[in-house]
């Protein structure tokens, strides 16, 4: 088992050495094609860059339906602040400690890398029984699904499915939530600041983050959310002008850090330094148990800072409000489903440079009236503050079907294999698998995949020893359609 398990981690650290950031996956593609040629499988790529590789069947298996293998090419790109790495051009240094696999303060990427690499490892191993294999690399999974959305009818032709898109093993996922992204924008006016202006840096740094979906329910903090709860607290005590703001990364990653620049005149200056220690200590003790390093920083920008010139205090305060008004968080729970959210909202990005105001926020549901309520009320905050909204990147959700033959073998083969059974859930994410179903009838599906911790923040790690878990049940699973 050892060699089975080396032999994907070698596919996953090739994998890596590829830059493939979302809708930057051309180099993978192509490294994917070429694999797929020089072993004489037939590839084919659609316009958006998806693949579908076509892996005959062993000796055996002509009869048995085919199964089709199914992860996304590009990841999450997250980096911690001292970190030089550059995504465009750098491979991901994978490192072991222990049982788990990491990168060099980076994302790892193994959400989603590692499906490929398992799904290379299985076509490429004489010693496994298989069907047919189509293996579906989809693009752009991070940023909306965009790449499952273009897929075309016939591009696949198998209609039982095994996405390996999920993060905790011995794990079935039958369901997950349905999304959307709201944009929110306003213009905004700037001014000259009096010449008795004092500007600062204030920083929200060391939080978690993590995924937006998987990590909501664990009540991590958003960078942006105590950003503005900063800076509403430092407003209230002095006059403060907003000179820039940014935080966050992309709407599918809690954020982690966020920073503004600010101006308060002279005379008010010495104050707030004493202010943000004070408050740091607040957010510290409210936080204590879940972000031990949440940090609050206030410095001076009066040589960083060339453009003199910010919000009127009362686009200050306006700013600062409707970021407060903006939920964040766990909304509602489901009832179908012990533990899982069923509603949530990511406060993802913020940035105010120039003269114009970016918010994004990314809505979650596993019922499509609530994720219109909660996008509702996200427009109306906005509405309130005279911004716009543009709503995109939505994606429907996918319901259980607990009656699924796929699900009753899983199980079955999963009892056999480890002599427990496996646990059934449904998400709060997006995956894949509401697209596809949606576009190909009659498909039969289902989500597994090896032990992740933390995906979509430079803490994301892989449990080896849950890696060789999926080979075999993956391998039992494809052998049992060789059955009578």
């Amino acid at each position: 088992m050892e060699g089975k398990i080396q032999a994907i981690l070698d596919y996953f650290e090739q994998i890596n050495a590829i830059p493939r950031c979302s809708k930057n996956e051309k180099q993978i593609g192509l490294w994917l094609e070429r694999w797929a040629v020089e072993r004489q499988f037939t590839v084919k790529r659609d316009q958006a860059g998806n693949l579908a590789i076509k892996v005959p069947p062993t000796p055996g298996f002509e009869a048995a339906p085919t199964i089709v293998i199914q992860g996304h090419m590009d990841m999450v790109c997250e980096k911690t602040p001292e970190s030089t790495h550059d995504f465009s051009r750098d491979a991901i240094r994978n490192i072991i400690k222990g049982d788990w696999l990491q990168a060099d303060n980076t994302t790892l990427g193994a959400d989603n890398g590692i499906a490929l690499a398992l799904a290379m490892a299985l076509a490429s191993d004489d010693s496994v029984s298989h069907p047919e294999l189509e293996l579906l690399f989809t693009v752009d999974e991070e940023t909306g699904l965009t790449g499952a959305k273009k897929l075309e009818p016939g591009f696949i032709d198998g209609r039982i499915l095994l996405n390996v898109d999920s993060e905790t093993e011995g794990v079935f996922t039958v369901g997950c939530a349905g999304g959307r992204h709201t944009l929110i924008s306003r213009k905004m006016t700037r001014m000259d600041l009096p010449e008795n202006s004092r500007m600062f840096r204030l920083n929200v740094s060391g939080l978690q983050g993590g995924h937006s979906g998987i990590d909501i329910i664990k009540q991590r903090a958003s960078a942006n959310n105590l950003l503005a709860r900063t800076l509403h607290y430092l407003s209230a005590a002095c006059e403060i002008r907003l000179m820039a703001i940014e935080g966050g990364t992309a709407h599918n990653a809690i954020a982690r850090d966020a920073e503004a620049v600010i101006a308060c005149v002279a005379d008010n200056a010495e104050e707030l330094a004493g202010m943000v220690s004070r408050f740091e200590e607040t957010l510290q003790a409210e936080f204590d148990a879940i972000e031990s390093n949440l940090t609050l920083s206030l410095l001076s920008a009066e040589s960083t800072v060339e453009e003199k010139t910010a919000l009127n205090p009362a686009d200050t305060k306006l700013v600062i409000n409707l970021l407060l008004a903006l939920p964040h968080g766990v909304r509602g729970m489901s009832t179908a489903f012990a533990n899982l959210v069923e509603t949530s909202n990511n406060l993802a990005t913020v940035n105010l440079s120039d003269n114009s105001l970016q918010i994004l926020t990314s809505q979650r549901s596993l019922t499509r009236s609530k994720l219109d309520e909660i996008t509702t009320a996200i427009q109306s905050a906005a509405v309130l503050a005279g911004a716009d909204t543009r709503c995109n990147g939505e994606y429907p959700p996918w319901t259980p079907n607990m009656q699924s033959f796929l699900l009753e073998r899983c199980r079955e083969i999963y009892e056999v294999v480890f002599n427990q059974e496996a646990q059934v859930k449904s998400i709060h994410a997006g995956l894949e698998c509401a697209i596809i179903g949606d576009k190909f009838e009659g498909m039969d599906m289902i989500s597994f995949g090896p032990d992740l911790r933390d995906p979509h923040s430079p803490n994301e790690g892989l449990y080896i020893p849950s890696l060789g878990r999926t080979w075999r049940f993956m391998m039992a699973l494809l052998a049992s359609y060789g059955s009578p």
